[in-house]
C-alpha cells in the first residue's frame, strides 16, 4: 500500500512540475487583460475597446473594461486595483499616460505590461498604437487652409487632456504661423463626456456673437464629435459659407460630408487597425517575444466629398 501510495505522489509531483513548465514557458492562453479609459462615451473610444474585447475573447484571454466618465483621477485609483489584482496585461484608451505615471511605473516594477491605444507613449509602457498625429493634422489643416483660400477667420474646437488631440492643435498652432492672413477668433475646449452637444452650444453662442457675414469662415475640430456639433448649429441657423473639418473618419461625419452639410473632410483613422497591433504585440509578449517597437502607428487617409 505505501508502495502505490509512492507511485501516486510521484506521479502528481511530475503532473505539477510539467503545469509549473508550460506556464513558465510563456503559454499565452487563459490571460486576463485589464482594459481602461475615461472616455468610453466617446464612439471611436467604443470602436476600439469593443474591438480589444473581441479579439481579446478570440485568443481565449478574459478582458475587464473599466470606464470612468472623464474621471482620470478616478481612473488612476482603478487601475491601482487592476495591479493589485495582478492582472495580466493592462491596455489604457485614449488616455494620456503621463496623468498615470506614478500608476504605469508601479505595474512596471510588478512586471505588468502597459500597453496604449490611442493614447502616447512613456517610459515604463511596453507601447502605444496610434495614428500619426501630427501627420493627420498636417493633412487636414493643409487642406481647409486650401479651402480657406489661405485667408479668414477661424474657431478652433480642441480637448487638450487627449494626447492625440492635443498633439493635432500643437501641429496647427505651428502651421498657423506660416498663414499671417488666417486669424483665430477663438479656441474652444470641448467638454468630453457629451462633445457632440458641448460643441453645439458652444457653436450657438458663437454664431451669435459672430453675425456678420464673414466674419466666421471656417471650424477647425481637433475630432470629429465637435465638428458634428459644430455643423449641426451652423445648418440650423442656416449660415453658409462656413467649412467645418474633423478628424476620425466616424460614420455621422462620413454622412454629413456626403450630404454637403458645413463638415466638408475629415481624415479617416484606423481604429480597428489600432486594436489589432496590441493584441498582437500583446500575444508576442506573452510567447516571450520581443514586441516591435514603442510607438507603432496604423495608417490614415483623407475623405472629402470628392
Amino acid at each position: 500500500m505505501n508502495q502505490i501510495k509512492g507511485v501516486l505522489i510521484g506521479v502528481l509531483f511530475i503532473i505539477l512540475l510539467a503545469a509549473c513548465s508550460n506556464n513558465a514557458s510563456g503559454d499565452s492562453s487563459s490571460k486576463r487583460i485589464s482594459i481602461l479609459t475615461p472616455y468610453l462615451s466617446s464612439v471611436t473610444t467604443k470602436q476600439m475597446v469593443d474591438e480589444l474585447e473581441q479579439q481579446a475573447e478570440d485568443k481565449g484571454w478574459e478582458s475587464n473594461v473599466i470606464d470612468t466618465s472623464g474621471d482620470v483621477g478616478a481612473l488612476a485609483s482603478r487601475m491601482e486595483d487592476v495591479i493589485a489584482s495582478n492582472t495580466d496585461a493592462i491596455v489604457i484608451v485614449s488616455t494620456d499616460p503621463n496623468q498615470l505615471q506614478a500608476q504605469i511605473q508601479h505595474a512596471d516594477e510588478k512586471g505588468i505590461p502597459v500597453f496604449g491605444t490611442d493614447s502616447s507613449y512613456i517610459e515604463g509602457m511596453t507601447l502605444n498604437a496610434t495614428s500619426d498625429n501630427e501627420a493627420m493634422s498636417k493633412m487636414i489643416t493643409e487642406h481647409l487652409f486650401e479651402l480657406m483660400g489661405g485667408e479668414g477667420n477661424l474657431i478652433v474646437l480642441t480637448h487638450r487632456p487627449h494626447p492625440g488631440v492635443l498633439l493635432r492643435t500643437e501641429t496647427l498652432d505651428e502651421m498657423l504661423k506660416d498663414y499671417p492672413d488666417i486669424n483665430v477668433i477663438t479656441e474652444q475646449e470641448v467638454a468630453v463626456p457629451g462633445p457632440i452637444e458641448n460643441a453645439r452650444q458652444q457653436m450657438e453662442n458663437l454664431l451669435l456673437a459672430n453675425q456678420e457675414e464673414g466674419s466666421i469662415t471656417a471650424v477647425w475640430a481637433g475630432w470629429d464629435e465637435p465638428a458634428i456639433g459644430a455643423a449641426q448649429a451652423i445648418s440650423a441657423e442656416d449660415r453658409e459659407g462656413i467649412i467645418v473639418t474633423g478628424i476620425d473618419g466616424n460614420s455621422q461625419a462620413v454622412e454629413l460630408i456626403e450630404e454637403d452639410s458645413p463638415l466638408k473632410a475629415t481624415v479617416k483613422q484606423n481604429f480597428m487597425g489600432m486594436s489589432e497591433i496590441v493584441i498582437e504585440e500583446m500575444e508576442k509578449l506573452f510567447n516571450g517575444e520581443e514586441v516591435d517597437g514603442t510607438e507603432l502607428y496604423a495608417p490614415a487617409e483623407l475623405i472629402t466629398a470628392e
